[in-house]
């Protein structure tokens, strides 16, 4: 399962995010992973979530998120959920085709894995491909 919050700056997506992250560190059975541009939430989230800064890794590519997203499952299959916040920053590139084909690529993951996702995306949702908005 993938779930999109779409948005632009300000629009309050992070607010919303630390919400949700917090309420899944009490009700997920499992890990809980939250991946960020930068270290901004560290004192927001409730300290049994794993974040990691993906500025660290150096993911600027979709590949380099799958290969990443896949080597955190295979390191750990307690894994749950894995939130995501502003992914295209992250990678520095806009909402195309290819953000489509990543949201696939993880709802598909999450489906034979039983991890969900949460990305929250800096775009006018006007600008969400039709792919992308079944995720919104």
């Amino acid at each position: 399962m993938v779930r999109v919050i779409m948005g632009v700056k300000g629009s309050g997506k992070t607010k919303r995010l630390i919400e949700l992250i917090n309420n899944a560190a009490k009700d997920e059975p499992g890990n809980v992973v939250c991946i960020e541009s930068n270290r901004n939430m560290t004192y927001d989230i409730h300290y049994s979530i794993r974040l990691i800064d993906a500025q660290e890794y150096h993911l600027q590519s979709y590949d380099l998120y799958k290969g990443f997203i896949s080597g955190l499952h295979a390191g750990n299959y307690d894994i749950t959920h894995i939130f995501i916040d502003n992914l295209l920053k992250t990678l520095g590139k806009s909402v195309t085709h290819e953000t489509e084909e990543f949201l696939n690529w993880m709802d598909a993951f999450g489906e034979a894995n039983n991890v969900k996702f949460t990305v929250t995306i800096s775009a006018d949702e006007s600008t969400a491909t039709e792919g992308i908005k079944k995720y919104l």
